[in-house]
């Protein structure tokens, strides 16, 4: 994706139409996050029909769970966070920001994909209560969304009144 923003066209737009920070960033935590969520409902998906060379991640028969990996990289992008990593106005420091960014909407999605999971303390991905994922996802989703593209509108909307 951070190749995308220095290579393309759309990365061109993207550098002219939205500020460094923060609503870049929101807009890149919020595009990955939608491309993680669709990416693994359709991984699990082909891993429950057996279609690919998918399977699932078992360690000593215990099957972990996306949401633990979500949980790790949102544990690691928080600790990033607090270290103040990405801060500065250096090439560098610019680059891990924007990877932090990423990050915490890949994690963001694969925890709260199973968020039924949490509530439950069962697997209930494909049961009705599977849906309260889904809920939760978009409740979060449109956070995001609002906090990339939200805050220009309210400021174009105040400085017209």
């Amino acid at each position: 994706m951070l190749l995308l923003l220095h290579l393309t066209k759309l990365g061109h737009i993207v550098h002219q139409r939205i500020p460094d920070r923060p609503r870049r960033r929101l807009f890149l935590a919020s595009v990955s996050f939608f491309i993680t969520f669709v990416g693994v409902r359709l991984l699990v998906e082909s891993i429950t029909h057996h279609v690919g060379p998918f399977g699932w991640v078992m360690v000593d028969g215990r099957h972990i769970h996306h949401l633990v990996w979500g949980i790790l990289l949102l544990l690691g992008v928080g600790y990033c966070t607090l270290a103040e990593a990405g801060t500065g106005k250096s090439p560098t420091a610019i680059f891990i920001s924007r990877l932090l960014s990423i990050l915490y909407g890949v994690g963001a999605a694969l925890t709260l994909d199973e968020f039924a999971l949490w509530l439950n303390l069962q697997d209930v991905y494909w049961a009705r209560q599977g849906r309260e994922s889904i809920d939760a996802v978009i409740l979060f989703g449109a956070i995001l969304a609002a906090g990339a593209w939200g805050a220009p509108l309210f400021i174009r909307a105040q400085d017209s009144e």
